[in-house]
Parts: C-alpha cells; structure tokens; sequence
C-alpha cells in the first residue's frame, strides 16, 4: 500500500497511489460514466469532492487539450479501481497520472470501488482523506483529518470557482463530434452567470447562433440588465445551492425580465429564487446514464447528472410546474415558470461526457430568446 482513501466513518480502502502526493479532503462521491474521466476532472461543479469511478478501467486514453471542461482539475481527489498501464488515443497527449502530478491532484488506484460504492450507497455521502505516500500509513490521523474536513451542507463554494472578471465566449463545438449548425445573421446576447461553468455548456449556445457573455456569479442585476440580454443563464456549479444566497436574491430580481434558462445548480437556483427549497441527497446522481422522464411528452431521456442537491418535490414554486423527474427515485429533474419565462433542469443537456439526448432544451432556450416567450 502506498496510498490510501480513509472515510469519515473509520472505513479504510488501500490502494496504490498515482499523480500528486500528499493528502487531501473532500467529500466521497462516486460516478457511474463508462467514458469521460478528463471532463469529469475538469468539471468545476466537483470541487471539495473526490471522485471514486464506477468503471473498472481508467486512464486508456490518456489525456488531451479538447476535452477540458475548464482551465485546471477541480476534484479533490481520483480513486479508481485499475489505471491502465497502456494509453492508446490519436488524441492522446500525456498520460492520467502525470496529468493529476501537474495540477497537484492525488490519485488511488487497486481500490476494491464496488464494495466502496456499496457502502457509499448504504450510509450516504461523507467526508473522506486520500493520502499517497508516508501520509497513507497512519490511518487513525487520517480519519481525524477527514471529520474535521468541510461538510458540504451550508457550503458556498460558487465564489471559488466563478469567473473574476465578464468575458465573450465566441469558440463553437467540433463539428465532427456535434455536427454543423446554420450560420445566423442575427445573434442575440446572453449573459452567462458562472456559478462554475462547463464550456460544452457555452459551446451549446454559440453553436445555436447566440452571443455569450459569462460574468462573475455575484454580478447585480442592474449591471446584467445593462447590457440588454435577450436571455439569462444560469450554470452548473458546486457545493449547497441554499448557502449562494446573492445569486437566490439576483435571479428573483431577473424573473420576468428575459427568458431563464438554468443548469444543475442553476435550476437549484431558479427554485429557490421561485419559492421552493432543496435538500442534500443520500448519495446524488453523478453518471451519463440517468434515465429522465418528460412529463408533458411521456418520452424518456438518457442523460447525464452531477448532483448531490435536489430541489424538495413538495415545495412551492408560486406558479411553477414540474417538467421532468428522474425515474430511478422520481427526483425532481426540470421545472418550468410559463408567465416568468424561465425553465431549468436538473441534469447536464450538454453532456460531455454522455448522451446527446437532452439537446433540444438548448434549442428550446434559443427558440425563447429569439421570439421573447
């Protein structure tokens, strides 16, 4: 053993370490993805989290420049059950473990995952330590250094990873993974709240003719309303939607000023500012394979999640009507305010990784930006 994931609860998982050493906290998660690790790593809404893998082999194809979801890795740590020794991509560029080194992330491998998943199922998400090198061998000290770690209820951790300063994105997707969309002579503006954004997401709408603006998740939104956007959208992000209470107060000042579409902890957001409340999960949903019922339709999605934070089935949303539910505990997953023009989800439409099912809400949003309903 040269490393080691400790959990809160005194249960231990050895392993073998990989990337940074040291040690590190955050809260065990688990995703069930089959592809994707480098989105995963780079996925902002992951940040005080460490990441455990539900697929038995990672790190085969190596890592890249294009499939960054942001600047720098944001887990706190990467347990998989087998690193792959052989890293076969034509777009590889380097391999996992010296990708994890460069950004000081640890990584355990040999982890015996199903029985770690099994147990995170059983007793619920908590506070964990991952450790590679001397640090792994005193086990006691580590279940000390892991209950006194952050407990993710009442955490806002939106300000660590918003962007500081507003910028246009103007980069469109790869048309060989997305396929082309028609050029439009019009572009109506957006202004993008970075509550920890990923950049498919952005990719998503300037590939559907729309102008982004991301700005900082405290902007006011006499300053958002300055620029005269034809619609507002809210990101993805980490940690307790209820502790951002700035971005809660912004978005109620925004409702019925411009179509709203929200993400994840942005659909979060968008309940709270209605009326509604959230509650923290047993254990989330993190994987591209949730299956997502539309309710007006009756059509079933496959889509992919990234949430440990659901809004409350029984709470009010003063005129807003749930759209979606998540069928493998019937979950809130979408909600719609017609008079208020504003509707979220809450599940990852851009994918990356997962299916591409859920498009149609980035086409829904354009479609409300452009005729104003």
């Amino acid at each position: 053993m040269t490393a080691a994931l400790v959990l809160e609860d005194g249960r231990v998982f050895p392993g073998e370490g990989f990337g940074a050493e040291g040690v590190s906290t955050g809260e065990i998660v688990f995703n069930t993805s089959m592809t994707g690790y480098q989105e995963i790593l780079t996925d902002p809404s992951y940040h005080q989290q460490i990441v455990a893998m539900t697929v038995t082999h990672v790190g085969n194809t190596g890592v890249n420049l294009e499939d960054r979801e942001s600047e720098k890795v944001w887990v706190a740590g990467f347990v998989v059950r087998s690193l792959s020794p052989i890293v076969s991509s034509w777009r590889n560029r380097g391999d996992l473990g010296a990708y994890l080194k460069e950004n000081g992330v640890i990584g355990v491998s040999s982890v015996a995952t199903r029985a770690l998943v099994r147990h995170i199922r059983e007793i619920g998400v908590m506070r964990a330590a991952v450790a590679h090198g001397q640090e792994a061998e005193d086990t006691d000290t580590l279940v000390d250094i892991a209950r006194s770690s952050l407990d993710m209820s009442g955490a806002n951790l939106v300000d660590d990873v918003t962007v500081r300063e507003p910028f246009d994105w103007r980069e469109e997707s790869d048309a060989q993974w997305y396929g082309s969309h028609p050029t439009q002579a019009k572009r109506p503006l957006i202004v993008a709240y970075d509550y920890g954004i990923k950049r498919n997401i952005l990719r998503m709408m300037t590939d559907r003719g729309l102008r982004v603006r991301v700005v900082p998740a405290w902007m006011p939104p006499a300053d958002v309303l300055a620029m005269k956007p034809a619609g507002v959208f809210l990101s993805n992000g980490p940690g307790d939607p209820a502790a951002v209470e700035y971005a809660i107060a912004n978005v109620q000042s925004l409702l019925g000023e411009a179509p709203i579409f929200g993400i994840c902890l942005g659909h979060q957001i968008l309940a709270l500012a209605l009326g509604g409340e959230t509650e923290k999960m047993r254990f989330g949903h993190r994987g591209g394979n949730q299956p997502v019922k539309h309710l007006a339709s009756g059509e079933v999605e496959i889509a992919a999640h990234n949430h440990g934070f659901a809004v409350s089935a029984d709470s009010g949303l003063n005129g807003g009507e749930i759209t979606h539910l998540n069928l493998n505990d019937n979950t809130v997953a979408g909600l719609r305010h017609r008079k208020l023009r504003a509707f979220s989800v809450q599940y990852h439409p851009e994918a990356s990784p997962g299916p591409h099912d859920s498009f149609y809400l980035f086409d829904e949003f354009v479609d409300a930006v452009r005729s104003g309903r």
